[in-house]
């Protein structure tokens, strides 16, 4: 009954209008009958119902076509390889419509499964949560590849080398994790100064009487950090220090232009040691190279202040964990705040989840829904322009 009431009068006119006139039609054919006794009427009917079945077939066509250019459409998108779609390390599925506007989305399962079929269609590789693993045997099944496009800054778990070797380029998203890392590194000094973890225990636990007076942690304004790593996220966390009043001491490869340390306060320290010795708190924000595997180890904590904070917001394997260990345990430093370890996660019993001055989050510096949206429209457009042959936002080099 819902159908019938959807008609109007003009559609069940124009339907009776058209069985007479084709029942007339029939007849006509059938009796011979000629054209000249045709009534008015039953020739113009049967010429509307030639020209609704004309423009019929022609809106069919046009339909069919359009639905075949959308396909075809479909199929000239370039295929970029993925881990998964969700669960631990694929793409986020609030991600995949956007790919999909760029890309034929191709996952590593599906990928195996079809490989004869889709190894010369796959041009890109987006690599998410550091997957899929980029080895030799993937490369060499991948004849067209011309880009791997890293989600976020680090790319030391891809072999630079190797992948250049089949002369695929590496991009990677330095811009879209600077503001959401800087804020990590400046929550983890304010909740490591103040003893925010601690202080939580203390007032949810149930064996809690009172409060302790004497229970303190020390001041982030007007104290001296020490930056090393001073890159788009090192001086983005000097931004964030100054409206500390914070001395702001840096060590980097480079020296700032005198105009950028001026803007923010900061002092450069060409020997590192120096910058060790004076900071309050000192941040480790360096890319993870051979010659920074365990920058920070048993000598750096010992030049350090007794009273200072060691925070690394970079990669785990900047700090000889071991000493770490050791220096918190003894008192060498006051306190460590890390985002990063290594390896991720911790094994369980591992001594610096024992400690009470160590505090350790799940590498969650660009864990935002902005931050993660930026790293996926950035790698894109790497992936685009090199596909493209256009100038690369942010290519990874390999030296």
């Amino acid at each position: 009954m819902t159908g019938i009431t959807n008609i109007g009068f003009s559609d069940i006119m124009f339907g009776v209008k058209t069985f007479l006139a084709e029942c007339f039609q029939l007849a006509a054919a059938q009796f011979k009958v000629p054209d000249k006794h045709c009534s008015k009427w039953a020739k113009k009917s049967i010429a509307c119902i030639q020209s609704y079945r004309t423009g019929q077939r022609n809106t069919e066509r046009k339909a069919s076509s359009s639905y075949q250019a959308q396909i075809m459409g479909e199929k000239d998108l370039p295929g970029v390889l993925i881990f998964d779609i969700g669960g631990a390390c694929g793409v986020l599925e609030s991600h995949v419509e956007f790919l999909k506007k760029h890309f034929t989305l191709i996952t590593m399962k599906e990928f195996q499964e079809n490989r004869k079929e889709l190894r010369e269609k796959i041009k890109s590789v987006f690599v998410f949560e550091r997957q899929p693993t980029i080895d030799r045997e993937l490369l060499e099944s991948l004849p067209n590849l011309k880009v791997v496009g890293n989600s976020g800054v680090g790319v030391n778990h891809l072999d630079l080398k190797l992948i250049s070797s089949f002369g695929v380029k590496v991009t990677n998203t330095p811009h879209a994790v600077s503001d959401s890392t800087a804020d990590i590194g400046m929550a983890l000094m304010l909740a490591s100064a103040r003893r925010l973890v601690e202080g939580h225990s203390i007032a949810t636990s149930p064996d809690t009487t009172h409060f302790a007076v004497d229970w303190l942690g020390v001041e982030v304004t007007r104290a001296t950090l020490g930056i090393i790593g001073m890159g788009s996220i090192g001086y983005k966390v000097a931004k964030r220090a100054k409206a500390f009043h914070m001395n702001i001491l840096y060590h980097n490869r480079n020296r700032r232009k005198e105009e950028e340390e001026q803007e923010v306060g900061a002092t450069y320290c060409k020997n590192m040691e120096d910058l060790l010795q004076h900071s309050d708190f000192v941040m480790l924000i360096v890319n993870l190279t051979p010659e920074t595997q365990k920058l920070i180890g048993k000598r750096q904590l010992e030049l350090m202040k007794p009273t200072a904070t060691l925070i690394n917001i970079c990669r785990g394997a900047v700090v000889d964990q071991d000493a770490l260990v050791e220096a918190l345990q003894k008192g060498t430093i006051r306190a460590a705040a890390l985002d990063v370890t290594c390896p991720e996660p911790l094994p369980r019993n591992h001594l610096l989840l024992k400690l009470k001055n160590a505090i350790i989050t799940p590498h969650i510096g660009t864990a935002t829904v902005q931050a993660l949206r930026m790293m996926t429209e950035e790698a894109v457009e790497n992936i685009l322009a090199v596909l493209s042959d256009l100038p690369i936002p942010s290519e990874v080099i390999h030296k």
